[in-house]
């Protein structure tokens, strides 16, 4: 695979939370039945980890698994590692019922780091952003403004947004409209 072209050139912003387009995120999309044992084991075998539940998110040693919809995943990895894993994960599911495709190059990804990280996706997007609501190991797939996207935490103060590239640069734009020091809502505190 080529080198990774970000979207925006490695755009950051520094407000409420520090904004930055992520390089090397690999990201392989899998559609297909998750429950299936075929599919299940295919994807321990070559990402290392298990698929998660509805709205759930696993990660192991620098790959990961994001839930999307009762019969897609979102897996992780990096950038340089999609294609191999996308080719070997295809091989294994050969004769099961499911897609695999590279979209690393079809997304963006930027991470949100800092203690108001809730507060400046609940500007954007209808999901109760409480602390006891959406934790660490969920994701979302939603809107954020206008924009299709999907979000989940890391841990307590770190962040991620996939959108589509094509959209990077309103979606920047936006997160950072939000992340203004001035746009302070406080709802959740530092």
């Amino acid at each position: 695979m080529s080198d990774v072209a970000l979207a925006l050139g490695g755009a950051s912003f520094d407000g409420l939370v520090k904004i930055e387009e992520l390089a090397e995120q690999g990201m392989v999309t899998l559609r297909g039945d998750l429950t299936d044992k075929t599919i299940v084991t295919a994807v321990k075998d070559v990402f290392g980890v298990a698929l998660p539940g509805t709205r759930e998110t696993v990660f192991g040693d620098g790959t990961g698994a994001l839930w999307m919809s009762p019969d897609e995943a979102l897996l992780l990895c990096t950038y340089d590692e999609a294609q191999a894993k996308a080719d070997d994960l295809a091989t294994k599911l050969a004769d099961a019922h499911a897609l695999v495709i590279n979209v690393s190059d079809a997304r963006a990804v930027f991470q949100l780091k800092g203690s108001l990280l809730r507060e400046v996706i609940a500007k954007l997007a209808p999901v109760d952003m409480s602390l006891d609501t959406f934790k660490p190991g969920m994701v979302r797939r939603t809107r954020m403004a206008q924009v299709a996207a999907a979000f989940w935490m890391d841990d307590a103060s770190t962040a991620r947004v996939a959108c589509f590239r094509s959209v990077a640069e309103y979606m920047f734009n936006l997160l950072s409209t939000a992340a203004d020091d001035a746009s302070a809502v406080n709802h959740f505190t530092r």
